[in-house]
């Protein structure tokens, strides 16, 4: 008989999450303009995404929208430490500045590899966002551009973070250890 999942510990509330999500697009939204391609990390980055570019549309910033599907994790709770691209970009972002938009930032691993596509594929700049960076022990690079919350270095569920692919749609973000 399998023992019983852990029971998810509220660590942000769904107000809070919105709150953050709000003063990142206020803070993002100097630095776009309405020629920015949003990219979205798939598949956790959906969450984030969608909230932040409503966001940025409320201050006046209305991006255009791609996604990369990305996976260094697969099922598992630690990266595999290589990046699968399981979907490339479907939007021409050529002399286009880009906003990578990632639910959160570990290894660095989906960001960097997401960054090197974006410049790969022509765009006039990157500029990063994730909506929670965990600690780290070594330096990552590229670290992002805009961080929403300094996360606590827990294995994170909900607002798209997920256990083997269950949780994500939690609307608070929460501890699963």
């Amino acid at each position: 008989m399998a023992e019983p999942a852990p029971t998810p510990t509220v660590l942000l509330p769904e107000a809070e999450v919105q709150r953050i999500v709000a003063d990142m697009a206020a803070r993002i939204a100097p630095v776009i303009d309405d020629e920015t391609v949003a990219v979205v990390l798939l598949t956790g980055g959906l969450w984030f995404a969608a909230d932040l570019t409503r966001a940025l549309a409320r201050v006046g910033r209305n991006v255009r929208f791609d996604a990369l599907w990305l996976a260094s994790y697969g099922d598992e709770q630690s990266s595999r430490g290589r990046i699968d691209v399981y979907a490339p970009l479907q939007r021409s972002v050529e002399g286009r500045r880009v906003l990578i938009l990632d639910d959160v930032f570990d290894t660095g691993l989906s960001l960097a590899e997401a960054v090197k596509i974006a410049r790969g594929a022509g765009a006039s700049e990157v500029v990063t966002a994730v909506f929670a960076k965990k600690p780290w022990p070594l330096p990552r690079a590229p670290e992002p551009d805009f961080v929403g919350w300094d996360a606590p270095n827990r294995f994170l569920v909900g607002y798209g973070l997920d256990h083997a692919g269950t949780l994500r749609g939690l609307p608070d973000v929460c501890a699963l250890d």
